[in-house]
């Protein structure tokens, strides 16, 4: 019985269309640049966490803060092994927590959010970075914006002719807000006798030897470039 031939292996099909690269093609060279690049950047950044002690990469920087709304202080920073992280304003550690959140955006960059802004959030905040091999810091502001208002208006008097009569409101504002008293509608003009004062967190106008004439509708208004707000009182004298 004669022996069946070997069968012949079917030939190597051929590339699809558009499956063949040219490594002469300018498109190839191109790419093949870009990967390049990113396998040095990527060790570059394997270089950053080589161990020793924490580096700030890129500074905190200064943050503006509108009132009920929420700010972010970030910082990129080298460290490896990885660090411990402590934030704190005006030298008081900062807790994890509803009012402040720590962040860890990626292994490089840390953050603080601050919530629910308030003119008390006005400060001075810190980073401090420690690992096994050392520590560094930073620091930046949070300056924060509060439309003018009046948290107490002045109370309606009564008062006996040749006596002393003080309205006084409680403001707030941040710009300090302008701070203007008015009588029926006029702007008062301030003496020895009828004048205001106005402090960090109060106005405060004094009419000294009452008399009836000084009996009308007084109003005190507060205005900063985030807002205005107005009160008003009424005064009798007899």
């Amino acid at each position: 019985m004669s022996k069946a031939a070997p069968a012949k292996k079917p030939a190597a099909a051929a590339p699809p269309p558009g499956c063949t690269l040219d490594i002469n093609d300018p498109q190839v060279q191109r790419a093949a640049i870009r990967i390049q690049a990113s396998y040095r950047g990527h060790r570059s950044r394997k270089e950053l966490h080589e161990k020793g002690p924490p580096r700030v990469l890129e500074p905190l920087k200064d943050v503006v803060l509108i009132e009920g709304s929420a700010a972010k202080l970030t910082c990129r920073i080298s460290a490896f092994p990885d660090p411990f992280i402590r934030w704190s304003k005006d030298g008081k550690e900062l807790r994890d927590g509803p009012k402040y959140r720590y962040v860890f955006e990626d292994p490089d960059v840390v953050a603080l959010v601050v919530r629910d802004g308030e003119l008390a959030d006005l400060g001075q905040y810190s980073i401090n970075v420690t690992n096994p091999f050392g520590q560094c810091s930073d620091s930046a502001r949070i300056l924060v914006e509060v439309p003018a208002k009046i948290q107490k208006g002045p109370d309606n008097t009564k008062a006996r002719k040749g006596t002393t009569v003080t309205l006084t409101a409680e403001i707030m504002g941040e710009p300090a807000p302008d701070v203007g008293w008015t009588k029926d509608g006029e702007d008062i003009e301030e003496d020895d006798r009828v004048f205001f004062e106005i402090g960090s967190t109060t106005t405060t106008l004094t009419i000294r030897r009452a008399t009836p004439e000084d009996s009308g509708k007084y109003e005190v208004y507060v205005e900063n470039s985030l807002g205005m707000d107005q009160s008003f009182a009424r005064v009798d004298v007899a």
